[in-house]
């Protein structure tokens, strides 16, 4: 394992999220996606989409997640990065199976809908061992500072110490900006069904 410092910002720290966070940066990360395209779509409904969201993050972070060790949060839990390390972003039989009534009360009536979606996601997610940064979000009131690069920073070093690619979902231009700032490149522009909005598959190569 490589030790991962703290990175003080804006009088935050970025560290490894703990089972203890999970409540706050659930609700961290709901609000930070309210805005997002992707999370939109598969999410419609505004009333409820923040809170079917907490619970969706909520599912993810004690079932998926954490157990890999590779989620990071800042001091005040006012965002996170949730990383996944080669060779384990597609979930098993087992996996999809314990977290299918975590993922029946987020999407209900929807879950088909939403399983369309992210076979369209996967079906151009990368073969080759890279690490999967699967979400990134800061709340909206701190968006701007920063944070969300430092967020990145532990797993991109990683990446560059250990000369192993990365790779992500970018749902929004902006994001996707923030993305390229940091290496990432555009391999492919994709849409969700039902004329759904876009995305783009990024892959940044060791530095």
């Amino acid at each position: 394992m490589v030790a991962t410092p703290a990175v003080a910002l804006s009088g935050q720290a970025v560290r490894k999220a703990t089972v203890e966070d999970v409540p706050r940066l659930a609700d961290a990360l709901s609000r930070a996606f309210d805005s997002d395209p992707p999370m939109r779509w598969f999410l419609p409904d505004s009333d409820t989409r923040v809170e079917r969201a907490r619970r969706l993050f909520d599912v993810m972070l004690r079932r998926v997640h954490l157990g890999r060790d590779y989620c990071y949060t800042t001091e005040d839990v006012v965002g996170g990065a949730l990383w996944v390390p080669p060779g384990t972003w597609r979930l098993g039989v087992v996996d999809q199976v314990v977290l299918l009534p975590g993922m029946l009360r987020v999407f209900g009536r929807g879950l088909a809908r939403a399983q369309r979606g992210l076979t369209v996601m996967e079906s151009g997610h990368p073969t080759v061992p890279h690490y999967y940064l699967d979400s990134l979000g800061v709340v909206p009131e701190w968006q701007g500072r920063g944070l969300g690069s430092a967020l990145m920073q532990p797993v991109l070093a990683r990446c560059d110490n250990e000369r192993m690619p990365a790779y992500l979902n970018a749902g929004s231009p902006r994001s996707r900006d923030l993305y390229s700032r940091h290496g990432f490149r555009v391999t492919e522009e994709f849409r969700l069904p039902d004329g759904g909005p876009p995305l783009w598959r990024m892959w940044r190569d060791p530095r």
